[in-house]
């Protein structure tokens, strides 16, 4: 028996190796504090853990149409409406089994062997496996300090290929927590919609992100390009992630295709799951949501100042996504090499660059704030110690 060639090209997402390790020191008995996934400690409002709790009172849940309950998906429509100004078809709207589903439906759907996705170096792991398995290539647009860490019109065009099928902008960003600004994005989305590619655009951060100086919320580019693909989910601005719940928006023609994919991938995304995620657009958990965004920012200060403090500069404050991309160069260690030794030794769990594309490999950290205030204080004063006690070159 055989491996087929995409298993054996796949490769490991450090974050969840590195979330092993600590769990596996924790089981003998150490304290570690888990800086290394993007999983917000709130967890879901507790009125949709009460809606969770009502739909399993033993009643049948049979399957929702592939799409996702109407219902759920008018909630979504209404949210773009009243958060973002911008009004949806519901029927241009996917449940999916968190976003991570949502965009392999849409790789499926758009991708052929030998395709092209250009996206940013560095980016999410995860997407680039995707393009792979659906046979796509990516080309890879290396990113500097000066542009965020985000792709912009000149990146993308010096990637441009006859074989460019997307590009994919993934804003506020993991492993960066930084925006595109909102001028380049549409930039990048004008040139990519006049050259006949599609613009695959994730937003699961964007309810998070820094409002506008006039204090309206970030934009979603579906404001500027109605067409565009956009990814989105119900696990960090709403805290659900073990949930698996997410949605994207998809234009006309491409929603018929996701439908018969999901139809045949999953059936559909979890009925209970889709039943009480309806308690999300409540307007009170709406604002418990928005003051979570809030303590997060209060979060993101206890880390840039504490980085600062010990040496760790971050060259990008992040703006969005509760992460900080720091620069260990000045250690003496690569990024690797830093993360293992900061669990072993300072028992403190981080993902190195490798994760997150090559240019960025050795060089940089990814520090998730999503946990509490208590363990990201006690883990930069670990980390500060370890820093202290290095062989600094």
């Amino acid at each position: 028996m055989k491996l087929s060639q995409r298993a054996k090209a796949v490769e490991p997402f450090y974050a969840m190796s590195f979330g092993a390790q600590a769990a596996a020191l924790e089981a003998q008995g150490h304290d570690v504090v888990k800086l290394s996934i993007g999983e917000p400690s709130f967890g879901a409002p507790e009125a949709v853990r009460a809606a969770m709790r009502e739909a399993m009172d033993g009643r049948p849940h049979p399957y929702t149409v592939a799409m996702g309950r109407p219902d759920l998906r008018e909630a979504i429509a209404g949210f773009y409406a009243d958060r973002h100004g911008v009004q949806l078809d519901p029927a241009r709207i996917a449940i999916t089994a968190g976003a991570s589903a949502a965009l392999m439906l849409v790789l499926a759907a758009t991708t052929d062997p030998g395709d092209e996705v250009v996206m940013a170096d560095p980016s999410y792991p995860c997407n680039r496996q995707m393009v792979a398995a659906f046979g796509g290539r990516v080309a890879a647009v290396p990113t500097t300090a000066q542009t965020r860490y985000q792709l912009d019109v000149a990146g993308v065009e010096k990637a441009w290929s006859t074989r460019t099928s997307a590009v994919m902008i993934a804003t506020p960003s993991n492993p960066t927590g930084t925006s595109i600004p909102f001028a380049e994005l549409v930039a990048v989305s004008e040139l990519a919609r006049d050259r006949g590619a599609w613009r695959i655009v994730d937003e699961i951060y964007l309810n998070l992100a820094d409002p506008a100086p006039d204090g309206t919320p970030a934009r979603t580019i579906l404001g500027a390009d109605p067409h565009a693909v956009v990814i989105n989910s119900f696990s960090k601005y709403f805290g659900m992630t073990g949930w698996r719940l997410g949605w994207c928006v998809l234009p006309p023609g491409l929603a018929q295709a996701v439908e018969r994919m999901e139809m045949n991938y999953y059936i559909c995304a979890s009925a209970p799951a889709q039943e009480a995620a309806l308690a999300c657009f409540a307007p009170e958990v709406i604002a418990e949501c928005d003051d979570r965004r809030l303590e997060l920012l209060a979060r993101r200060e206890i880390v840039l100042d504490g980085l600062t403090r010990i040496g760790l500069p971050v060259p990008v404050p992040p703006d969005g996504a509760f992460y900080v991309y720091f620069d260990v160069t000045g250690t003496g260690l690569d990024s690797w090499e830093f993360c293992r030794r900061a669990l072993q030794e300072a028992h403190v769990a981080l993902t190195p660059g490798r994760d997150f594309g090559a240019g960025t490999a050795d060089t940089h950290v990814r520090l998730s704030y999503a946990p509490s205030r208590a363990e990201l204080t006690e883990g930069i004063e670990r980390l500060g110690a370890f820093v202290a006690g290095l062989d600094r070159p």
